[in-house]
C-alpha cells in the first residue's frame, strides 16, 4: 500500500482530523481524496502521474495545493484556507509542531452542498435570475485575471487548438471501427469542420491574444463548480493541475457553461448567461470563436463517455456509449448558426423593451445589445453607474446619442457576422436612426424587423418611478425624459410598416401568439416550444 493511502485510511479515523470526533466523510474524485470533518474539508491530492498531471511527489503535491489555494482564493477566499503541512508519519499523522513534513492537505471550510447549481437545477431550484448575477461575478473574475502576453506559452493558434486535436487522437483510441461506425462517422464531421474553424481562426486567435482576451482563467466553469453563498453565485475548484487548460481565452471559460446548459436541456439558461455576460464586459467580438470553443467543451465530455465506456461492461458501457452520442451531436450542432437577423427594440422609456424581450433573447438565442449600457461604456462607466446628467445634458447630448447609435451599429454588425441574430435595444426614436440600421440590415443581406414595444402613458410613468426607486438599473431615464420621448418620438413612415411588429406590454407579452408574426419578418425565428415566458 502506498504511503498515501495508509495515510488517507489514518485520517478517517475519528479524532485524528480536527472536528472529526463525530466521523469522517469521504468523496473521491480520480485524481483526489476529500475527507469531511466537522466544518471543514481536507483534500489529499492521489500520488499520480498521468501525463497532463503530476501529484507523484510531495513536492509535487504541495505544489498542487499552494496552487488550488492561491488560484480558488480569488472567488472563494472564505472556502479556501490554507494549506496544512503534514508531520510524523502516515500511521500517526501531526497537523502541527516540529519535524519534516511528508505530505500536504488543502484546507477548506466545508459548504451546504445543496447550493451547487448543479443540484438546484436537478431539483428545479435555479432561478434564472441567479445567471445574471453570476454573470456579474465571472465578468469580474475575468477583468482581474493576469493576462497572456503574445509569444509566451498561451493563447496563439497552435496552443489553443492542441488539446482539439488531441481530443480526436485520445477519443478514436476508444472506437471500434466495428461497433461504433456511427460515432466515427460523427467525430469525423467534427473534426473536418474543427480543422477548417482552425484555419479560418487563427489570425482571430492572434487578434485575441493581443487584445488581452487570454488570461488565467478559471478551466471548469460548469454547474458542478458553481454554488451560492450567502445568496450569491460564486465560483470554485479551478483548475490547479494545467496551466494549458487555465490560461485561455475567456470566451471558451464561458462556453463550458453554455454547453453545459445546452447538454442539459437549458440552452435558453446559457443564453440568458452569455448575455449578461457579454453586456458586462462588452467582448461581443468573441461571439466569433464561441462555436469553435462550444464544439471542443462538448468534445471533451465525449472523450471522457468513451474512455469511461471502454473500461465498463453492460448496461453500464451502453450508457457511456449513448452519453458520447449525445455530446458527439452537441459538439456538431455548433457547426450550424442560429438564423442572423437585424431586430430593433423600439420604444419609450417603461415599454419594456429589455425586461419583455428577455424571453426571446433566450428562446431564440438573440444577443441583445443595450443603448443604455453601451453609452455608459462609451463614458468609461459601469452599467449600473449614475452618470448625473440631466436632460439632454452629459450623457444625453445630440452628439453623445449619435455616438451611441453608432456604437450599436458597429455591434450589430460583429454580432451579424458572427453568424448570430441580434436585438438592438434603443429607443430608435427617429426614423432616421431606425433607417440606418434597416440600411445595415441590406448591406449584410439579413432579415429585418421592428419591435415596437408599448404601453399606456400611466403604465410607462409608473414603471419609470418604480426602475428609479429600485436602482441598479442602466438606464437613468425619469418621468421628465419619458415626457420629452413622449413629445418627439416620430411615427412609423409608411415603407416602415411592413417591418413592424406592434407589441403591447401592458399585460406580459405572449410570445406563442407574436412568434408567427415574427416569422413572416425573420424566417429564423424561434418556434413555439411552450416555454416562451417572460420572466
Amino acid at each position: 500500500m502506498h504511503a498515501s493511502e495508509t495515510l488517507l485510511n489514518t485520517l478517517r479515523r475519528p479524532g485524528v482530523l480536527p472536528g472529526s470526533e463525530g466521523g469522517v466523510e469521504l468523496i473521491e474524485t480520480h485524481i483526489s481524496w476529500v475527507l469531511l470533518a466537522g466544518e471543514h474539508a481536507w483534500k489529499l491530492k492521489k500520488p499520480l502521474d498521468l501525463g497532463f498531471l503530476d501529484f507523484s511527489t510531495p513536492a509535487r503535491r504541495r505544489e498542487a495545493c499552494e496552487a488550488e489555494l492561491r488560484l480558488n482564493r480569488r472567488t472563494v477566499p472564505e472556502i479556501y484556507e490554507a494549506v496544512v503541512a503534514v508531520r510524523g508519519s502516515p500511521e500517526a499523522p501531526r497537523l502541527d509542531g516540529g519535524g519534516e513534513p511528508f505530505d500536504w492537505l488543502l484546507r477548506m471550510r466545508r459548504f451546504d452542498q445543496a447550493g451547487l447549481f448543479s443540484r438546484l437545477l436537478d431539483e428545479g431550484r435555479l432561478a434564472p435570475a441567479l445567471f445574471d448575477r453570476l454573470a456579474r461575478h465571472v465578468a469580474a473574475f475575468h477583468a482581474a485575471a493576469a493576462v497572456a502576453l503574445p509569444g509566451g506559452a498561451f493563447g496563439d493558434a497552435a496552443a489553443v487548438h492542441a488539446p482539439v486535436r488531441q481530443n480526436f487522437a485520445q477519443m478514436r483510441e476508444h472506437l471500434d471501427p466495428g461497433v461504433h461506425a456511427d460515432l466515427l462517422a460523427m467525430l469525423a464531421r467534427v473534426e473536418a469542420w474543427a480543422e477548417a474553424q482552425y484555419a479560418a481562426l487563427a489570425p482571430v486567435f492572434a487578434v485575441r491574444l493581443a487584445e488581452g482576451r487570454v488570461r488565467e482563467c478559471h478551466g471548469d466553469l460548469h454547474l458542478g463548480n458553481l454554488v451560492v453563498l450567502d445568496g450569491e453565485p460564486r465560483l470554485f475548484d479551478a483548475i490547479e493541475f494545467s496551466a494549458e487548460l487555465r490560461w485561455t481565452d475567456v470566451v471558451a471559460d464561458v462556453a463550458f457553461l453554455v454547453m453545459d446548459l445546452q447538454a442539459r436541456g437549458r440552452a435558453a439558461l446559457g443564453w440568458r448567461f452569455l448575455n449578461a455576460w457579454l453586456e458586462r464586459c462588452g467582448d461581443y467580438a468573441g461571439l466569433r470563436v464561441l462555436p469553435y470553443y462550444l464544439s471542443y467543451r462538448a468534445m471533451v465530455r465525449a472523450k471522457i463517455a468513451a474512455i469511461r465506456a471502454s473500461q465498463l461492461d453492460g448496461a453500464e458501457r451502453s450508457e457511456s456509449v449513448d452519453e458520447c452520442r449525445r455530446y458527439l451531436a452537441l459538439a456538431e450542432a455548433q457547426r450550424a448558426l442560429g438564423a442572423p437577423a437585424l431586430l430593433v427594440a423600439c420604444g419609450v422609456a417603461g415599454a419594456g423593451k429589455t425586461s419583455q424581450s428577455q424571453a426571446l433573447v433566450e428562446a431564440g438565442g438573440v444577443i441583445r445589445v443595450r443603448a443604455d449600457v453601451e453609452r455608459k461604456r462609451l463614458a468609461g462607466l459601469a452599467a449600473e453607474a449614475t452618470s448625473g446628467s440631466g436632460l439632454g445634458g452629459g450623457l444625453y447630448t445630440p452628439e453623445a446619442t449619435a455616438r451611441t447609435y453608432a456604437r450599436l451599429a458597429v455591434l450589430a454588425r460583429v454580432v451579424l457576422e458572427a453568424g448570430r441574430p441580434v436585438l438592438v435595444d434603443a429607443t430608435f426614436l427617429k426614423r432616421a436612426q431606425r433607417a440606418a440600421f434597416a440600411g445595415l440590415a441590406q448591406e449584410l443581406g439579413v432579415p429585418f424587423a421592428i419591435l415596437a414595444f408599448d404601453a399606456p402613458e400611466d403604465v410607462l410613468r409608473a414603471r419609470v418611478r418604480a426602475r428609479l426607486a429600485a436602482g441598479g438599473d442602466a438606464s437613468e431615464a425619469d418621468e421628465a425624459v419619458l415626457e420629452a420621448q413622449l413629445r418627439s418620438r416620430e411615427g412609423f413612415a409608411a415603407e416602415e410598416l411592413a417591418r413592424v411588429l406592434p407589441i403591447d406590454t401592458r399585460p406580459v407579452p405572449d410570445w406563442r401568439s407574436l412568434l408567427p408574426a415574427l416569422s413572416r419578418l425573420w424566417p429564423g425565428a424561434p418556434r413555439t416550444d411552450g416555454r416562451l415566458t417572460s420572466n
